[in-house]
Order: structure tokens, then sequence, then C-alpha cells
């Protein structure tokens, strides 16, 4: 089933390039063969993967969508706005609009109960059943202070709980430019427990917080500074618990920040208007690169293949036989 369905992502998803090279090399990939996805709508932030492998985009006009495979193409399965009015939003990318259409940035399944948890940078923290449709809205503020822009997002898969950046308290997403220009600190990462309910946040003062990404063990969580170039470690567990740490210092600036099942973590990083998947291990040191690429806002590794996710391109890469 599995070799199936890469069979079908490579002819009629998406062509990257087939890749062969010594573990730990890196090397440069300047032109990169592609097909676009077949909707309509660019700049999928991130991607995530189902209880059942299948892989879901967020997209520039506020929808989620799901790759069903060919011919079926691409399904609209969620959106993040309760009263999004179809003729503004549909097919739009002016980002004008993210205030009413919506703009879903973080997205991860919980692999336990097959619900998609959302973080949509107007809409706050959300969630959809295994059939998608219109998200539940989960949190909208923590300790009396509104989201400002919800970036990133991934689950604890012991515990169930759920970690999220709020980028800025002062800048939308549609101000992004703000934010780095200003020298803005307000980001913040946050903890959602689905049984109370309850927003906690553990971490004030984030430079541009963006992608986050817990350990395999959950002793600690990941969250990248976009505007630090830096990933920061907050311990969750153990003696060094509620502290932060730098985790690692990049060259460039950190989108999503992504853990394969191996525990290792893949940073999608951007410097000069080119893009880099950069490899880590669970210590925070170097292992790998992948350079030349278009800005890149999610790296992720499934079986062999990196999966990449761009909010400039119009479409989603696949790496084959990568690893």
């Amino acid at each position: 089933m599995k070799s199936a369905l890469v069979t079908l992502f490579f002819f009629f998803f998406f062509l990257f390039l087939f890749v062969h090279r010594a573990q730990g090399a890196s090397f440069s990939l300047p032109n990169l063969n592609h097909h676009e996805i077949p909707i309509h709508v660019p700049q999928p932030e991130s991607i995530a993967f189902d209880c059942n492998g299948a892989p879901y985009v967020g997209v520039a006009d506020g929808r989620i969508f799901k790759w069903l495979g060919y011919p079926f193409g691409w399904r609209e399965f969620a959106v993040t706005a309760s009263n999004r009015p179809r003729g503004v939003c549909d097919l739009t990318t002016n980002k004008d609009n993210e205030p009413i259409c919506g703009r879903p940035l973080g997205l991860k399944f919980d692999l336990t109960t097959c619900e998609l948890y959302i973080a949509d940078a107007y809409f706050g923290l959300l969630k959809t059943g295994p059939n998608g449709g219109v998200a539940q809205i989960l949190a909208t503020s923590a300790e009396g202070v509104p989201f400002g822009f919800l970036n990133g997002v991934d689950i604890d898969r012991q515990s169930g709980m759920v970690y999220f950046t709020d980028t800025s308290a002062i800048y939308q997403r549609r101000n992004w430019e703000l934010s780095v220009s200003t020298g803005d600190k307000t980001g913040r990462l946050m903890r959602y427990d689905p049984w109370t309910k309850n927003v906690t946040v553990l971490r004030h003062d984030l430079s541009f917080a963006n992608g986050v990404a817990l350990s395999k063990d959950g002793d600690f969580v990941l969250v990248t500074q976009t505007t630090a170039k830096n990933i920061l470690r907050y311990w969750l567990r153990g003696p060094r618990a509620n502290t932060v740490d730098i985790f690692f210092q990049l060259q460039g600036a950190p989108d999503n920040i992504i853990r394969n099942i191996n525990g290792e973590f893949w940073v999608a990083e951007n410097s000069a208007g080119k893009g880099k998947a950069v490899k880590l291990d669970a210590q925070g040191n170097f292992l790998d690169v992948v350079d030349g690429l278009n800005p890149v806002s999610h790296v992720e590794q499934r079986y062999r293949n990196l999966w990449i996710g761009s909010v400039v391109n119009n479409f989603v890469g696949v790496i084959l036989n990568f690893v």
C-alpha cells in the first residue's frame, strides 16, 4: 500500500528529484523538477498526515485540502472560518482577506483520536474530526491576552497535550514584516489541555515564535525563533523542568520544525531568498542539510522521503529515497 501511494504521488502530485547520497554529505539542488499540485491555490504552509498516512495541506485562501490519490486529486477537507464567504475567499491569495477567510498554518493529527488540530493565524487553536468540515474553536486567548498570530502546533502522543505558538501579540500575520523590522518579542509558547480546556503559557517574550516540536520521549519541546535565528528547548520533565536553553543556532531564519520517527528533527531554514532543510539529532547536533531550495516553510521526513511545503510555491514537493 505504501509503495503504491508513493508511486501515485510521484506521477500525479509532484516530483522534486531522485537523490542518492552518503549520510552526512551536503549538496545543492539548483534545478528541481516538479509538477504543480492539481489545485489553483498556492502557498502550502504546512503538511500533516492522518491516521492512514494521507497528506493534508493548508493553503492561502483559508482551506485545508486532503489528497485522495489519482484520479480523484485534492478534496476540500476543512475550513477555519465559520462564516467564510466563498465568493471572496475561494482561490484568493490577497493577504488582506485572511482575517475573514482564515489562514491555517500549523497542522497536526492526533494519531489516537484521528482529530486534526489547527493553529490558524486569525481564528486561534481549532480542531476537526476525521471527516473535517468547519473547525471547532478550542481557544482564542491565554492569561487574558488574545492570540495575535498562531503559527505552529504539535501533540504529545502520550499525554494528549497540545503545544502551540503565538508569533506576536501585536502584529497579525498579514503584517508579519513589521514584527521582524521592529524587533517584536511578544511571542509565546503555550500548552492546551484537551481535558480541562485550559491554556498554559510556558514561555513569554519570544522573537517571532514559529514552529514547535516535541522530543520523542516528551522530555522537552522545541520552538523556533525566526528573527533570533535559533531553536529554543523548553524542558518539560526532569531536573531542568521549566527551564530554557538554546538547542541550536542557525545561520538563517527557521520556520517549522518536525521530528521524525527516529527522534531527529528537520528544520525549514531561509536566508537571502533561498531555503534549505537542516537535520539535527536529539541533542542538537548538526547531521545534514539539503541546500539550494526555494524558500521553505515545512520539511518532514516520511519513511525514506522528504516532504517540502513553501509559502512561495504553488506545489508541495517530495525528495524521494533521500534517507
